[in-house]
């Protein structure tokens, strides 16, 4: 049986919200992503677009995973205030012509009271990286318990790739 987390969040349920978050998304199922959302979600930012309700954020979603492939995200809680959750984190993907990308990001969300997310900010940055130096490696799927959150070089402005591209924020 599954535990619908409500809030208001603790740490510790804040981080078991944020995990069955990046799961779905790494699932890249638009229809299961979108459950995690309030059916007339009318605040729903990614860059520069603006979904409205679950089909806009399935119709989002699907058109962003025919264009970012191989999609792998990590998540981390970076904040917690009673039905506010804001998260920082780092997603690699490549293009259709085999470009890779590591995006690196921030969310806001506000939930009410079921569980589900009114709205979502999203903030988000795509950097191009080598193949090579990719950090993201496990089977297509959600990330493995044993693999480890966001490297802390990723969200460093001074860290730079192998080909000295900065891979930070």
């Amino acid at each position: 049986m599954t535990t619908i987390i409500v809030p208001p969040f603790t740490l510790d349920s804040a981080r078991r919200k944020v995990r069955l978050t990046e799961d779905a998304w790494n699932s890249r199922d638009p229809q299961r992503v979108s459950l995690a959302y309030t059916e007339d979600c009318t605040w729903w930012r990614n860059r520069a677009e603006f979904a409205n309700g679950r089909s806009g954020i399935v119709a989002f979603l699907t058109r962003k995973w025919t264009k970012e492939l191989e999609y792998r995200l990590i998540e981390e809680l970076w904040a917690v205030d009673h039905n506010r959750i804001a998260v920082r984190y780092a997603y690699e993907w490549h293009d259709d012509s085999g470009n890779w990308f590591r995006s690196l990001g921030s969310d806001n969300w506000v939930y009410e009271a079921a569980g589900l997310i009114q709205r979502r900010y999203a903030r988000i940055n795509d950097l191009p990286i080598a193949e090579t130096d990719r950090k993201f490696r496990w089977l297509l799927g959600p990330r493995p318990d044993d693999h480890p959150g966001c490297p802390r070089s990723i969200f460093n402005p001074n860290v730079r790739n192998s080909s000295g591209r900065r891979t930070g924020i």
